[in-house]
Protein backbone atom coordinates (compact mmCIF):
# COMPACT_ATOMS: atom_id res chain seq x y z
CA UNK A 1 0.00 0.00 0.00
CA UNK A 2 1.10 3.52 -0.36
CA UNK A 3 2.35 5.45 2.35
CA UNK A 4 0.85 8.91 3.24
CA UNK A 5 3.78 10.82 2.24
CA UNK A 6 4.99 9.23 -0.74
CA UNK A 7 1.40 10.45 -1.93
CA UNK A 8 2.27 13.35 -0.86
CA UNK A 9 5.37 13.61 -2.74
CA UNK A 10 3.53 12.69 -6.28
CA UNK A 11 1.13 15.35 -5.55
CA UNK A 12 3.41 17.82 -4.51
CA UNK A 13 5.96 16.94 -7.61
CA UNK A 14 2.64 16.55 -10.20
CA UNK A 15 1.78 20.24 -8.87
CA UNK A 16 4.88 21.68 -9.82
CA UNK A 17 4.04 20.90 -13.77
CA UNK A 18 6.43 17.27 -13.72
CA UNK A 19 4.65 14.61 -16.02
CA UNK A 20 3.00 11.13 -15.07
CA UNK A 21 6.20 9.14 -16.54
CA UNK A 22 8.82 11.39 -14.34
CA UNK A 23 6.90 11.59 -11.21
CA UNK A 24 6.43 7.40 -11.81
CA UNK A 25 10.19 7.52 -12.51
CA UNK A 26 11.41 9.62 -9.51
CA UNK A 27 9.07 7.85 -7.08
CA UNK A 28 9.46 4.31 -7.91
CA UNK A 29 5.68 3.58 -8.77
CA UNK A 30 3.66 2.82 -11.55
CA UNK A 31 2.05 5.38 -14.01
CA UNK A 32 -1.14 3.98 -12.87
CA UNK A 33 -0.32 4.93 -9.10
CA UNK A 34 0.60 8.29 -9.96
CA UNK A 35 -2.66 8.92 -12.28
CA UNK A 36 -4.63 7.51 -9.04
CA UNK A 37 -3.13 10.40 -6.55
CA UNK A 38 -3.74 12.87 -9.08
CA UNK A 39 -7.90 11.62 -9.76
CA UNK A 40 -8.19 10.91 -6.30
CA UNK A 41 -6.18 13.21 -4.19
CA UNK A 42 -4.10 11.78 -0.80
CA UNK A 43 -6.73 11.51 1.58
CA UNK A 44 -6.41 8.65 4.20
CA UNK A 45 -6.48 5.53 1.76
CA UNK A 46 -3.02 6.03 2.03
CA UNK A 47 -1.17 4.26 4.98
CA UNK A 48 0.57 6.48 7.25
CA UNK A 49 4.30 6.47 8.57
CA UNK A 50 4.46 7.65 12.50
CA UNK A 51 7.03 9.76 11.73
CA UNK A 52 6.20 11.89 15.34
CA UNK A 53 8.33 14.86 14.09
CA UNK A 54 11.06 12.59 12.76
CA UNK A 55 12.58 15.57 10.19
CA UNK A 56 11.71 18.50 12.31
CA UNK A 57 15.03 18.75 14.12
CA UNK A 58 16.72 18.56 11.35
CA UNK A 59 14.91 21.48 9.07
CA UNK A 60 17.44 24.04 9.72
CA UNK A 61 20.16 21.73 9.25
CA UNK A 62 19.11 21.03 5.37
CA UNK A 63 17.30 24.59 5.20
CA UNK A 64 21.08 25.87 6.09
CA UNK A 65 22.65 23.68 3.74
CA UNK A 66 20.86 24.21 0.79
CA UNK A 67 21.37 27.81 0.75
CA UNK A 68 25.00 27.18 1.02
CA UNK A 69 25.10 25.24 -2.24
CA UNK A 70 22.65 27.70 -3.74
CA UNK A 71 22.48 28.50 -6.76
CA UNK A 72 23.32 24.57 -7.17
CA UNK A 73 20.94 21.88 -5.43
CA UNK A 74 22.03 19.27 -3.38
CA UNK A 75 20.04 15.81 -4.15
CA UNK A 76 17.76 14.26 -1.74
CA UNK A 77 20.14 11.15 -1.49
CA UNK A 78 23.11 13.09 -0.35
CA UNK A 79 20.96 15.16 2.15
CA UNK A 80 19.27 11.49 3.30
CA UNK A 81 23.14 10.04 4.14
CA UNK A 82 24.48 13.59 5.79
CA UNK A 83 21.02 13.60 8.08
CA UNK A 84 21.18 9.72 8.90
CA UNK A 85 24.59 10.59 9.96
CA UNK A 86 23.40 13.10 12.62
CA UNK A 87 20.69 10.51 14.19
CA UNK A 88 17.84 10.91 11.54
CA UNK A 89 15.46 7.78 11.84
CA UNK A 90 12.89 8.62 9.66
CA UNK A 91 11.99 7.40 5.53
CA UNK A 92 13.42 8.48 2.74
CA UNK A 93 9.91 9.41 1.38
CA UNK A 94 9.30 12.64 3.95
CA UNK A 95 12.72 13.64 3.15
CA UNK A 96 11.81 14.01 -0.51
CA UNK A 97 8.42 15.41 0.20
CA UNK A 98 10.01 18.38 2.00
CA UNK A 99 12.67 18.79 0.07
CA UNK A 100 10.44 18.57 -3.51
CA UNK A 101 8.35 21.45 -1.75
CA UNK A 102 11.65 23.74 -1.33
CA UNK A 103 11.93 23.60 -5.17
CA UNK A 104 10.64 24.23 -8.82
CA UNK A 105 10.68 21.62 -10.85
CA UNK A 106 9.81 21.66 -14.43
CA UNK A 107 9.37 18.83 -16.58
CA UNK A 108 12.25 17.35 -18.62
CA UNK A 109 12.61 16.89 -22.56
CA UNK A 110 11.89 13.14 -23.52
CA UNK A 111 15.41 10.97 -23.72
CA UNK A 112 16.07 8.09 -26.00
CA UNK A 113 18.44 6.07 -24.07
CA UNK A 114 20.99 3.85 -26.04
CA UNK A 115 22.85 0.87 -24.30
CA UNK A 116 25.83 -0.05 -25.30
CA UNK A 117 27.52 -3.57 -25.31
CA UNK A 118 29.71 -4.93 -22.67
CA UNK A 119 33.47 -3.99 -23.58
CA UNK A 120 32.59 -1.57 -26.19
CA UNK A 121 32.54 2.32 -25.44
CA UNK A 122 33.81 4.72 -23.00
CA UNK A 123 32.58 8.27 -23.01
CA UNK A 124 34.81 10.74 -21.68
CA UNK A 125 34.29 14.63 -21.08
CA UNK A 126 35.81 17.58 -19.44
CA UNK A 127 33.34 19.30 -17.09
CA UNK A 128 34.25 22.59 -15.08
CA UNK A 129 34.00 23.96 -11.80
CA UNK A 130 34.07 26.62 -9.35
CA UNK A 131 35.46 27.29 -5.70
CA UNK A 132 35.51 30.86 -4.82
CA UNK A 133 37.38 32.43 -7.85
CA UNK A 134 39.52 29.32 -8.62
CA UNK A 135 38.60 27.24 -11.96
CA UNK A 136 38.86 23.22 -11.98
CA UNK A 137 38.28 20.78 -14.36
CA UNK A 138 37.26 17.33 -13.80
CA UNK A 139 38.15 14.75 -16.15
CA UNK A 140 35.20 11.95 -15.87
CA UNK A 141 34.83 8.92 -17.90
CA UNK A 142 32.06 6.36 -18.01
CA UNK A 143 31.96 2.85 -19.17
CA UNK A 144 28.71 2.65 -20.59
CA UNK A 145 27.96 -0.99 -19.95
CA UNK A 146 28.66 -1.09 -16.47
CA UNK A 147 28.53 2.71 -16.27
CA UNK A 148 31.51 2.36 -14.21
CA UNK A 149 32.88 5.88 -13.71
CA UNK A 150 36.31 7.34 -13.34
CA UNK A 151 37.12 10.86 -12.73
CA UNK A 152 39.55 13.42 -11.37
CA UNK A 153 39.89 16.86 -10.73
CA UNK A 154 43.24 19.04 -12.42
CA UNK A 155 43.98 22.94 -13.31
CA UNK A 156 44.62 22.49 -16.80
CA UNK A 157 43.72 20.89 -19.93
CA UNK A 158 46.68 19.89 -22.17
CA UNK A 159 47.18 16.84 -24.11
CA UNK A 160 49.72 15.39 -21.40
CA UNK A 161 47.27 15.59 -18.74
CA UNK A 162 44.71 14.39 -21.08
CA UNK A 163 46.42 11.02 -21.59
CA UNK A 164 47.99 10.82 -18.27
CA UNK A 165 44.13 10.77 -17.04
CA UNK A 166 43.25 7.81 -20.17
CA UNK A 167 45.91 5.94 -18.66
CA UNK A 168 44.70 6.42 -15.17
CA UNK A 169 41.72 5.44 -16.19
CA UNK A 170 41.98 2.57 -18.13
CA UNK A 171 43.92 1.06 -15.18
CA UNK A 172 41.01 1.93 -12.73
CA UNK A 173 39.11 -0.35 -14.99
CA UNK A 174 41.86 -2.65 -15.86
CA UNK A 175 41.43 -2.90 -18.98
CA UNK A 176 40.66 -0.67 -22.51
CA UNK A 177 37.18 -0.30 -24.26
CA UNK A 178 36.77 -0.96 -28.03
CA UNK A 179 36.33 2.45 -28.47
CA UNK A 180 36.47 6.08 -26.94
CA UNK A 181 33.40 8.68 -27.47
CA UNK A 182 34.56 12.90 -27.46
CA UNK A 183 32.79 15.58 -28.68
CA UNK A 184 34.79 18.12 -29.73
CA UNK A 185 37.92 18.20 -27.81
CA UNK A 186 40.70 19.95 -28.81
CA UNK A 187 43.24 17.75 -27.74
CA UNK A 188 41.65 14.94 -29.57
CA UNK A 189 40.18 15.55 -32.64
CA UNK A 190 41.59 18.46 -35.16
CA UNK A 191 39.28 19.34 -37.39
CA UNK A 192 36.15 17.07 -38.31
CA UNK A 193 35.44 15.65 -41.76
CA UNK A 194 39.17 16.84 -42.91
CA UNK A 195 39.17 14.71 -45.65
CA UNK A 196 35.57 13.74 -46.11
CA UNK A 197 32.76 12.94 -44.47
CA UNK A 198 33.26 10.75 -40.96
CA UNK A 199 36.83 11.15 -41.63
CA UNK A 200 38.27 13.43 -39.08
CA UNK A 201 41.84 14.98 -38.75
CA UNK A 202 42.65 13.33 -34.65
CA UNK A 203 45.72 14.87 -32.58
CA UNK A 204 48.26 13.10 -33.14
CA UNK A 205 48.94 12.26 -29.57
CA UNK A 206 45.63 10.50 -29.00
CA UNK A 207 46.38 8.75 -32.72
CA UNK A 208 49.63 7.30 -30.97
CA UNK A 209 47.89 6.53 -27.35
CA UNK A 210 44.85 4.88 -29.39
CA UNK A 211 47.14 2.90 -31.19
CA UNK A 212 49.06 1.70 -28.23
CA UNK A 213 46.23 0.78 -25.99
CA UNK A 214 44.27 -0.61 -29.06
CA UNK A 215 40.88 1.42 -28.74
CA UNK A 216 39.30 3.69 -31.59
CA UNK A 217 38.60 7.05 -31.78
CA UNK A 218 34.75 8.50 -32.22
CA UNK A 219 33.20 11.76 -32.02
CA UNK A 220 29.70 12.30 -31.36
CA UNK A 221 27.74 13.91 -33.44
CA UNK A 222 27.49 17.83 -34.09
CA UNK A 223 24.86 19.88 -31.64
CA UNK A 224 24.11 16.46 -30.53
CA UNK A 225 25.61 15.92 -27.35
CA UNK A 226 23.00 13.24 -26.09
CA UNK A 227 24.97 10.99 -28.10
CA UNK A 228 27.21 10.54 -25.60
CA UNK A 229 24.18 10.99 -22.75
CA UNK A 230 26.24 8.50 -20.11
CA UNK A 231 29.04 10.71 -19.58
CA UNK A 232 26.84 13.92 -19.30
CA UNK A 233 24.99 12.20 -16.84
CA UNK A 234 28.03 11.06 -14.92
CA UNK A 235 28.82 14.73 -14.76
CA UNK A 236 25.57 16.27 -13.98
CA UNK A 237 25.91 13.33 -10.77
CA UNK A 238 29.30 14.17 -10.32
CA UNK A 239 28.40 17.82 -9.47
CA UNK A 240 25.15 17.33 -7.76
CA UNK A 241 26.01 14.77 -5.86
CA UNK A 242 29.36 15.50 -4.72
CA UNK A 243 31.04 18.70 -5.58
CA UNK A 244 28.23 20.91 -4.76
CA UNK A 245 27.73 19.20 -1.29
CA UNK A 246 31.71 19.60 -1.12
CA UNK A 247 31.67 22.95 -1.20
CA UNK A 248 28.60 23.80 0.50
CA UNK A 249 30.77 21.84 3.16
CA UNK A 250 33.69 24.09 3.24
CA UNK A 251 31.72 27.64 2.31
CA UNK A 252 29.74 26.35 6.12
CA UNK A 253 33.49 25.68 7.04
CA UNK A 254 34.67 29.22 6.19
CA UNK A 255 38.10 27.01 5.21
CA UNK A 256 40.41 26.62 1.75
CA UNK A 257 39.41 23.90 -0.36
CA UNK A 258 42.21 22.80 -2.33
CA UNK A 259 42.99 20.47 -5.27
CA UNK A 260 44.30 17.67 -3.36
CA UNK A 261 41.84 17.89 -0.97
CA UNK A 262 38.95 17.74 -3.58
CA UNK A 263 40.82 14.57 -5.13
CA UNK A 264 41.44 13.05 -1.89
CA UNK A 265 37.87 12.69 -1.65
CA UNK A 266 36.94 12.29 -5.44
CA UNK A 267 38.42 9.13 -5.11
CA UNK A 268 36.97 8.04 -1.87
CA UNK A 269 33.21 9.24 -3.24
CA UNK A 270 34.21 7.13 -5.94
CA UNK A 271 34.86 3.82 -4.49
CA UNK A 272 32.33 4.33 -1.64
CA UNK A 273 29.74 5.78 -3.29
CA UNK A 274 29.60 6.48 -7.05
CA UNK A 275 30.28 2.66 -8.41
CA UNK A 276 28.60 0.84 -5.49
CA UNK A 277 24.98 2.63 -5.92
CA UNK A 278 22.75 0.93 -7.42
CA UNK A 279 22.26 3.27 -10.44
CA UNK A 280 18.92 4.00 -11.68
CA UNK A 281 18.77 2.61 -15.77
CA UNK A 282 20.77 -0.38 -15.17
CA UNK A 283 19.40 -1.42 -11.68
CA UNK A 284 22.73 -2.62 -10.76
CA UNK A 285 26.10 -1.54 -9.06
CA UNK A 286 28.44 -0.50 -11.43
CA UNK A 287 31.19 -2.52 -9.04
CA UNK A 288 29.37 -5.59 -10.02
CA UNK A 289 28.73 -5.22 -13.64
CA UNK A 290 31.91 -4.28 -14.23
CA UNK A 291 33.24 -7.75 -13.22
CA UNK A 292 31.18 -8.54 -16.39
CA UNK A 293 32.49 -6.06 -18.20
CA UNK A 294 36.26 -6.73 -17.65
CA UNK A 295 35.81 -10.19 -19.29
CA UNK A 296 35.53 -8.00 -23.06
CA UNK A 297 37.33 -5.20 -22.27
CA UNK A 298 41.09 -5.48 -24.00
CA UNK A 299 44.05 -6.03 -22.15
CA UNK A 300 46.35 -3.68 -20.92
CA UNK A 301 49.83 -2.77 -22.93
CA UNK A 302 52.66 -4.17 -20.77
CA UNK A 303 54.07 -0.09 -21.99
CA UNK A 304 53.64 3.32 -21.11
CA UNK A 305 52.51 6.02 -23.76
CA UNK A 306 55.38 7.59 -25.58
CA UNK A 307 56.51 11.44 -24.38
CA UNK A 308 55.08 13.99 -26.52
CA UNK A 309 57.16 16.56 -28.12
CA UNK A 310 56.36 18.80 -25.34
CA UNK A 311 57.92 16.38 -23.02
CA UNK A 312 60.42 15.35 -25.25
CA UNK A 313 61.24 18.89 -25.74
CA UNK A 314 61.21 19.38 -22.16
CA UNK A 315 63.51 16.72 -21.45
CA UNK A 316 66.03 17.79 -24.02
CA UNK A 317 68.77 19.75 -21.37
CA UNK A 318 71.82 21.36 -23.14
CA UNK A 319 74.52 20.13 -21.00
CA UNK A 320 76.96 22.71 -20.42
CA UNK A 321 80.77 21.76 -21.50
CA UNK A 322 83.62 24.00 -20.44
CA UNK A 323 85.52 25.37 -22.91
CA UNK A 324 89.10 25.42 -23.30
CA UNK A 325 91.14 28.05 -25.49
CA UNK A 326 93.69 26.59 -27.45
CA UNK A 327 96.91 28.69 -26.61
CA UNK A 328 100.48 27.90 -27.71
CA UNK A 329 103.69 29.95 -27.18
CA UNK A 330 105.01 31.97 -29.78
CA UNK A 331 108.26 29.37 -30.04
CA UNK A 332 105.50 26.34 -30.74
CA UNK A 333 105.12 27.30 -34.25
CA UNK A 334 109.01 27.54 -34.85
CA UNK A 335 108.58 23.51 -34.91
CA UNK A 336 106.18 23.64 -37.55
CA UNK A 337 108.29 25.75 -39.65
CA UNK A 338 111.54 24.50 -39.29
CA UNK A 339 111.37 22.30 -42.33
CA UNK A 340 110.01 25.26 -44.80
CA UNK A 341 112.30 26.65 -47.19
CA UNK A 342 111.86 30.05 -48.39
Amino acid sequence: MLKQEEAVEISVLLKQGMGVREVARRCGVSRNTVRRVRDEGCGRRFKREAREGKLYGFLDYIRERLAAAAPDWIPASVMLREIKALGYTGSHSILRAHMASLRPVREPEPLVRFETESGRQMQVDWAEFRFDGIRWFAFVAVLGFSRWVFGRFVDNQRFETLRDLHVAAFDSMDGVPREALYDNMATVVLKRDAEGKGRHQFHDGMLSLSKDYGFALRLCRPYRARTKGKVERGIRYVRESFFVPLRAEFRQRGEPLTLDIVNARFATWQREIANRRVHGTTKARPDVRLIEEQARLLPLPGLKPAPSPREALAKKVPIARPRTPIQRPLSAYDVFSAGVSP
